[in-house]
């Protein structure tokens, strides 16, 4: 089996894919292991991981290593830092996957719901890109891909701590862009739109049309992600609709986009 992933050359170190049980974090998993790339799978659902891991195994011939942890939590982090020492493996290439929305009224929301979400969007992603960049700086090789969204472009009334924690997520990954610039270390924020995976149901939108029209496939999404990891692009936005929402930002008045996010919003929930 290990012929496999050694088809295009030698293989690539090991990369950590956060919530790895589901949506993007399977296809990252999937995609990665494909190229030939060792795996740290992390996810709250072991069982997942471990089905996934076995799966990934016959079919590539890597290593996967499965550490189920809840990033949310205060030490979630650390933990699994601790576990990957351990394990003595070192870390390539960080996806840095993991997260959920919440959709509706911010006021309606459960205040312990906003600050998992937070936890586990922003203070988990910075957490970890603070434990890895250094040792990949210091080897002058690797990287970190940041799953932000194009909700990290604009206001996003009726998602309004999400859209907020994406756009955390991509002015983090592009001010550490800079910061490592000329040092080995590529540093990508894969921005998609509307994906058909877990999101949805987790978020409350699963049954909206307007949500279920515009949504795109995970496996594109990754794709995208990889070509732009391959190329050192500092933003991916998959799907030439969802490019036009840096435009709009840049040329629209802001109390326009926010008017027009809200629609939009209201009409995911109606629909």
């Amino acid at each position: 089996m290990a012929e496999k992933a050694m088809r295009s050359g030698e293989r690539r170190g090991t990369a950590l894919v956060t919530g790895a049980s589901a949506g993007l974090g399977i296809c990252f998993a999937e995609a990665l292991a494909a190229r030939g790339h060792d795996l740290i799978l992390t996810a709250r659902r072991g069982e997942r991981l471990e089905a996934l891991a076995t799966r990934l195994r016959d079919a590539h011939g890597v290593a996967v290593t499965v550490l189920p942890r809840d990033l949310s939590a205060p030490d979630g982090v650390a933990t699994l830092i601790a576990d990957i020492g351990r394990h003595r493996l070192s870390v390539e290439l960080l996806i840095n996957n993991a997260g959920f929305g919440l959709h509706g009224a911010f006021i309606d929301q459960s205040p312990d719901a906003i600050r998992q979400m937070i936890d586990l969007n922003c203070r988990a992603v910075a957490e970890l890109c603070r434990a890895l960049l250094p040792g990949m700086v210091q080897m002058r090789g690797g990287g970190i891909i940041n799953v932000a969204s194009v909700a990290g472009f604009v206001p996003g009334p009726w998602m309004a701590a999400y859209y907020a924690s994406k756009a955390f997520v991509l002015s983090l990954t592009e001010a550490l862009r800079e910061e490592v610039r000329g040092k080995g270390v590529r540093i990508v924020a894969l921005c998609p739109g509307a994906t058909r995976t877990e999101f949805a149901t987790v978020s409350g939108l699963s049954d909206s049309k307007a949500f279920q029209a515009a949504a795109g496939s995970a496996a594109d999404v990754v794709a995208a992600g990889l070509r732009a990891w391959d190329r050192d692009k500092a933003i991916c936005i998959p799907g030439a609709a969802n490019r036009l929402a840096p435009l709009v930002v840049r040329f629209a008045p802001r109390a326009l986009v926010r008017r027009g996010v809200a629609r939009f919003q209201r009409l995911r929930r109606k629909t």
